[in-house]
């Protein structure tokens, strides 16, 4: 199996990537021209800027915010390179403090899980009280009593 790599504008202007007779992709002619380069970059600017803006709204709330947030990153890292050191930094500490979180006993385990389902249900209710101005916690007592 061969190793594969990324094409480069000077791939394009030689005709393909380099070393091989194959005909230039679609991204090869665009990154060809400079008005194509900086179209990509704003493209991949505005899609990843959304996606990482969209996925941190989400993160406080259940669901895939993180992931998001990760993706969007993903995205700006093709075109940018600080974006590309910003997603080994943040994967760098995810990966440490997962591994932190393994090494501790079942305690830490519990009261770190509790914390954080705690966090997520006072993020909802706010949420759900200042936007629909429903109180859940008074809708649950009247239910329950």
């Amino acid at each position: 199996m061969g190793v594969s790599r990324v094409a480069t504008a000077e791939d394009s202007r030689a005709g393909g990537q380099a070393g091989t007779d194959d005909p230039p992709g679609w991204l090869d002619r665009v990154r060809a021209t400079p008005a194509g380069r900086l179209t990509l970059r704003i493209v991949i600017g505005v899609i990843g800027a959304a996606l990482v803006i969209g996925g941190l709204i989400m993160v406080p709330f259940p669901g895939p915010g993180w992931l998001v947030v990760f993706a969007g990153l993903a995205v700006l890292a093709t075109e940018f390179p600080w974006a590309s050191r910003l997603l080994k930094f943040a994967k760098d500490n995810v990966k440490a403090a997962t591994g932190w979180l393994k090494r501790q006993n079942w305690f830490v385990r519990i009261v770190a899980s509790a914390l954080t389902l705690l966090c997520a249900a006072a993020i909802v209710w706010g949420s759900v009280r200042l936007t629909l101005g429903v109180d859940l916690i008074q809708m649950a007592r009247r239910f329950l009593g």
